[in-house]
């Protein structure tokens, strides 16, 4: 067998050739390789609860997940699952039909676009979106239609225009794909937003998947509201969860959907051809996280918060225009006030100019001049952390 020279075709197929490298590990080596602190990528620098950590220990040990686990997920985390969706939102799902664990919320997105959509069909999605949509999308055979979030000056927010995604529907729509709380812009979608999306969709008859995995990470008057609470929309709608982002364990890979059986039978029948099982003793520990007090939940959030706070008011006194996000752990910023308006160029420099990594919002869209002037920064990190990088950002911009 001779292998194809660089003049044959490439190797990689068509569907995947606009995908390359993904920035998060550009900008992550360019963090170690300048040692600049590493605001880029979202994943925290201290690990979560002890005692879930030794709920994973004491799964190891006790000898349970070792093995492959049940391809839906171990009965204690599709049990926690639910139970979690009842207690919180008021949702009841059955743990053994309505309840499906994926290898994090990549694969559950992953495995929903692949079981729901066909070739050829138009999926809608919120732009900037996570860069794994564009792929699943693409590796569907699928076409992505982007409706853009723009910054809404007087709020210091960005909005989502529902008459731009009313007329973005055509017969060739199958599924509504909405992340909220929504990465990167740190937009909370509203309750009066939310209904509009759920009311588009039963009316032209739409499947929805929505990513939900910072549900725990909504700030100040915002609310969560799951899209499947709505009416109509429980039996049309896909919700993703995971444990990474709210119990600061994201090497663990845990994630989740939950909605009607036949549509979690349709993920299950693409997810056991991905990963088939993955991560068996974490599943026992996050059964274990889903369980614990309220207070968890509301200090983890208040954590965030003031971490949030700490960088937002660096990155204001450095020059930059801030939005301060309601959602997430990242703040999305407009370096045009610092005379700038690449956001590559800028975060290419970045590292070597003030000893800081961050992420170009570009990569997150289709429309690459939307995103152009903005750039993310990651506040999952420990106090002292983002207090040294905001002093560098002031040190190399403020003025």
């Amino acid at each position: 067998m001779t292998l194809m020279t660089s003049t044959a075709r490439p190797f990689l197929n068509r569907r995947l050739a606009q995908f390359g490298t993904t920035i998060f590990a550009e900008m992550s080596a360019l963090a170690m390789s300048t040692g600049a602190i590493n605001l880029g990528q979202g994943f925290p620098d201290t690990d979560g609860p002890e005692e879930i950590r030794e709920a994973a220990v004491r799964a190891l040990r006790d000898g349970r997940g070792n093995q492959y686990p049940p391809g839906p997920g171990v009965p204690e985390l599709r049990t926690a699952i639910a139970d979690h969706q009842r207690r919180r939102y008021g949702l009841s799902f059955d743990p053994d039909t309505e309840v499906l664990v994926t290898a994090g919320a990549t694969e559950a997105i992953a495995a929903s676009l692949l079981a729901l959509l066909e070739p050829g069909d138009e999926v809608i999605a919120l732009e900037p979106y996570y860069d794994s949509y564009a792929a699943c999308i693409a590796m569907a055979g699928a076409t992505r239609v982007p409706v853009t979030l723009r910054p809404d000056p007087e709020e210091a927010r960005f909005r989502l225009d529902l008459d731009e995604l009313r007329g973005a529907v055509t017969d060739r729509t199958r599924l509504l794909l909405i992340n909220t709380p929504h990465n990167p812009t740190g937009t909370v979608l509203t309750r009066a937003e939310l209904t509009t999306i759920a009311e588009l969709a039963v009316e032209r008859d739409l499947l929805v998947v929505t990513d939900e995995v910072y549900e725990h990470l909504v700030f100040d008057d915002a609310e969560h509201v799951p899209l499947a609470t709505l009416p109509g929309m429980r039996e049309r709608t896909v919700t993703i969860g995971s444990a990474g982002k709210t119990f600061s364990f994201t090497g663990w890979k845990v994630g989740w959907i939950t909605g009607a059986p036949g549509l979690v039978a349709a993920v299950r029948s693409a997810k056991q051809y991905l990963t088939y099982v993955a991560s068996g003793p974490f599943q026992y520990a996050v059964a274990e996280a889903l369980r614990l007090p309220d207070a968890y939940f509301d200090g983890f959030r208040e954590d965030m918060r003031a971490k949030r706070d700490l960088l937002a008011a660096g990155l204001t006194d450095a020059g930059f225009g801030v939005f301060v996000p309601t959602g997430t752990y990242f703040v999305t910023t407009d370096i045009r006030p610092l005379g700038e308006t690449d956001g590559f160029a800028f975060c290419r420099a970045l590292p070597e100019r003030a000893g800081v990594v961050a992420i170009p919002n570009a990569v997150f869209y289709d429309h690459r001049d939307e995103g152009a002037p903005f750039v993310r920064f990651a506040f999952c990190k420990r106090t002292q952390v983002l207090a040294d990088a905001t002093e560098r950002l002031r040190k190399a911009f403020a003025r």
